[in-house]
């Protein structure tokens, strides 16, 4: 596996899973000091997934977020200084300042926006991908949507039209185990709490979808599988679905008393934590060793450093900003 990747887009991966950490540990430091209006969702633990799927990716190929979209944004490409402004409802922000946590989009970057509605991005990727089909394009489209978002009939449409035209969309479903907070299967019990499927590979096939499971905590192996469907739908073979089995490593959102689930379960997935699990392959592959990776840790800290420090001495906008960007100039 190691051959077929150049040793420079490893390091950028693994840089970027460091951004995404340490942009949500900010995240929620800013959050508890009341610097964020409204809900944050951390992504962490989870970095493998977007860092995996996102490596595959041209600049020009689009991609559609959930309200745990942050990691998105930045394995995507998008300004983590302007990131962190936006979060904080700053002027200077992505979206200046009007989208916040859940709503945040770039289309120079080919981001099409997170939502905080659950599976509200399927359709989107769906349509994005159908007018790439229309206009002989060779790009692709992704939708990230949750474990319950799979139980939402937009995604089922989604998954079904997306078949029926052969549409370049693949579908990640990044399977934390927990829909907010119920559990879709409960060990030890028969009965589902939130769907009658063990996998998702399973409502895909029904569709006549390619799709696989993978280790969501391992980013070399969602890679290998995300560079398998993109490759086919670039090549006009159509949709496909990963489902991706990971760990949110914080609360459903910034607050959550985690009542429901057990200290022993969190523990064990804290120990697979997909950043140390790639740089120890790293390191006892010979493709880097552990001074140079703590370098690019170091870097990658005062980056986000950085960008608290621009994000903080941003300025808010005046109040008669609220009524503009409100209507397009039908210049897209």
């Amino acid at each position: 596996m190691f051959q077929d990747i150049p040793k420079s887009k490893l390091l950028d991966m693994y840089k970027k899973m460091l951004l995404i950490r340490y942009h949500e540990l900010t995240a929620k430091e800013l959050f508890a000091s009341g610097k964020i209006p409204g809900f944050v969702h951390l992504y962490v633990g989870e970095e493998a997934v977007a860092v995996g799927v996102m490596s595959t990716l041209r600049d020009d190929d689009y991609i559609t977020s959930t309200h745990r979209g942050h990691g998105h944004c930045i394995a995507k490409g998008l300004d983590v200084k302007r990131m962190l402004a936006e979060i904080m409802g700053k002027k200077t922000g992505v979206c200046k300042g009007k989208g916040g946590s859940m709503h945040i989009f770039d289309y120079s970057k080919g981001m099409l926006g997170a939502n905080g509605i659950v599976g509200g991005g399927a359709p989107h990727a769906v349509g994005a991908a159908l007018a790439f089909k229309l206009k002989g394009l060779d790009r692709v489209a992704v939708a990230f949507i949750g474990d319950g978002a799979m139980n939402q009939g937009v995604v089922l449409e989604s998954l079904n039209l997306s078949a029926i035209w052969k549409l370049p969309v693949i579908f990640v479903v990044e399977d934390n185990m927990y829909a907010m907070s119920t559990r879709s299967l409960v060990p030890g019990k028969l009965q589902p709490r939130h769907s009658a499927a063990k996998s998702y590979v399973e409502r895909a096939l029904g569709f006549g979808i390619p799709a696989v499971e993978v280790d969501g905590m391992d980013v070399l192996a969602v890679y290998e599988v995300a560079k398998e469907a993109v490759d086919r739908a670039r090549r006009g073979g159509g949709p496909s679905l990963l489902h991706c089995k990971t760990y949110r490593f914080f609360g459903h959102f910034e607050g959550d008393p985690l009542v429901y689930r057990d200290k022993e379960e969190e523990e064990m997935w804290r120990k697979r934590d997909p950043i140390t699990l790639f740089r120890d392959k790293l390191v006892s592959n010979n493709i880097i060793n552990s001074e140079e990776l703590d370098k690019i840790d170091r870097e990658a800290k005062a980056e986000i450093e950085q960008a608290l420090k621009f994000a903080e001495e941003s300025p808010y906008p005046e109040v008669e900003e609220a009524l503009t960007d409100v209507f397009t100039d039908n210049s897209y």
